[in-house]
């Protein structure tokens, strides 16, 4: 292949790696959704019947995982890479998937959620969640409905009150219509699974309206997954609300935690999920990655080209194809291979799926700018290290636009602070200005703890700060760019 050939090919590759899907969920094709989403063996677990908690950290792919099999109905498709898995009949007229959390309009706004909980105690959480599965249910309910029953569903969604209200009026028709539904759905050997998904949005900026509505929620299918057999839940819950607000519920919640599935991301299966991202983006990119000598299944006729990885280090030869064998002129400098998942763990060793697709589209942006790298490779070190930056960026700012928005008063208060830092130095510095507010908008943000030691605790809890020797805190790189914090003697990857 002649030269000027080989460059108007890398040019191309290297568009092709700017479009791999990022943050295109929510408008991407049916279609477009399946080639992207890859099967992780141990994910698909989470559909055994047996299991109504989906527990998983931040960027750990949940509501992927949620829209694949509640919207995108992928679960057979997902089923045939799962080892040995224990799902419900093949059929799939005989499983219905029911969307039960989040409602859009058809359920509370933050504000009045906080006000039908207010002073209230466990058991008005309870049933308002119960109240909403009979409202989620109704095309199911409705051929032996009393007007009682109705009248739940005439209620306004957007209202708590007038559906609690009809709820309470109801007395014990609703769960005599649950017995009912779940005696029928056994008796034909059909099964619903009601899924709730971003449950962190609960409550808005109140982790407190937010602590309450959650142990509502668990509480209800702790007390009631023991007595429906064919209705089901599915919880898909961020690992550090689990642990802080499911500590109640005795045995019927232990029973529901011990056979939770634990969402998780082995370094093989990161690679692998970028792999099929690439390869499914085009033809070309799928002739590149199987030059790189990565060998793929079949192709399946809904998930499309699924790379064949038996360890992490399979991807290797792909990698350092791709981007080098080194971070510089030597190996002074670090392996390609090693630094492109390390520098994008959190202080806990997580690495979260997107912030690895977010790398290389980022990077392939950045080098059709200011081209260095050389043939057969497409990106070069400079440009990772750059795109590093935005993706901590932009990992920051998600956090504060979804799940944490009170990381929004964390980084006004530590921006251009030296790390590592003294544990003392961090607390004082967030005592100095506990009271003030912690969001980016005009209404309250707290935090979700009372006190800066708290904070400082639930910061290593979630892996944003990790704790070095000499009771020192530290940053790694996926938040420290983010954050606004410098490294003592480091040097921003936009001067080198």
């Amino acid at each position: 292949m002649s030269g000027p050939r080989k460059k108007t090919d890398q040019i191309r590759l290297r568009h092709l790696l700017t479009d791999l899907g990022y943050g295109q969920a929510e408008r991407e094709t049916d279609e477009r959704f399946a080639l992207r989403f890859h099967p992780v063996a141990e994910h698909i677990r989470a559909f055994d019947p047996d299991v109504a908690l989906i527990v998983g950290e931040r960027g750990t792919g949940k509501s992927a995982l949620f829209r694949a099999v509640f919207e995108k109905k992928l679960l057979l498709a997902l089923a045939r890479f799962a080892r040995d898995p224990r799902l419900p009949s093949g059929r799939s007229e005989s499983v219905v998937w029911i969307e039960a959390h989040p409602l859009g309009k058809e359920f509370p706004d933050p504000p009045g959620l906080r006000r039908s909980l207010e002073g209230a105690g466990a058991e008005r959480a309870l049933k308002l969640w119960f109240a909403y599965l009979i409202r989620a249910l109704r095309r199911q309910l409705e051929i032996e409905a009393t007007e009682s029953l109705r009248r739940i569903w005439e209620a306004r969604g957007g209202s708590p009150v007038e559906v609690l209200a009809a709820f309470d009026e109801a007395s014990d028709e609703p769960v005599l219509a649950l017995d009912r539904l779940d005696a029928q759905l056994e008796l034909e050997d059909r099964w619903i699974f009601v899924g709730y998904d971003e449950l962190d949005t609960l409550g808005g900026y109140d982790w407190r309206a937010m602590q309450q509505a959650l142990q509502g929620l668990i509480g209800f299918w702790a007390a009631y997954s023991r007595r429906w057999n064919r209705v089901r839940a599915k919880l898909f819950l961020r690992s550090d609300l689990f642990r802080r607000h499911a500590n109640f519920g005795g045995a019927d919640l232990a029973k529901l935690a011990a056979n939770r599935a634990e969402l998780s991301w082995s370094d093989r299966n990161l690679f692998a999920m970028l792999m099929k991202r690439i390869a499914n983006t085009h033809q070309d990119l799928l002739d590149y990655c199987q030059s790189g000598k990565i060998s793929f299944l079949e192709a399946d006729s809904v998930l499309g080209r699924v790379p064949k990885l038996e360890t992490a280090e399979a991807a290797r030869s792909l990698v350092e194809r791709m981007l080098g064998q080194f971070m510089g002129a030597s190996s002074k400098k670090g392996r390609t291979f090693t630094w492109l998942l390390d520098h994008l763990r959190d202080a806990r060793g997580h690495v979260a799926p997107r912030n690895l697709v977010r790398l290389i589209e980022q990077a392939a942006r950045k080098e059709a700018v200011n081209v260095k790298v050389r043939t057969p490779h497409l990106l070069h070190p400079t440009a990772l290290r750059q795109a590093l930056e935005d993706v901590s960026a932009d990992h920051v700012n998600q956090g504060i636009n979804n799940e944490w928005p009170w990381l929004h008063g964390l980084r006004e208060r530590v921006r251009g602070k030296l790390m590592p830092m003294g544990a003392g130095e961090l607390r004082e510095l967030l005592s100095s200005t506990w009271g003030e507010s912690w969001g980016s908008e005009t209404e309250e943000v707290r935090p979700p703890v009372d006190s800066a030691r708290e904070l400082v605790d639930y910061l290593l809890e979630l892996g944003v700060v990790r704790e070095r020797t000499n009771n020192r805190i530290d940053v790694k790189d996926i938040y420290l760019y983010g954050l606004g914090l410098k490294r003592k003697g480091g040097v921003s990857t936009r001067s080198r």
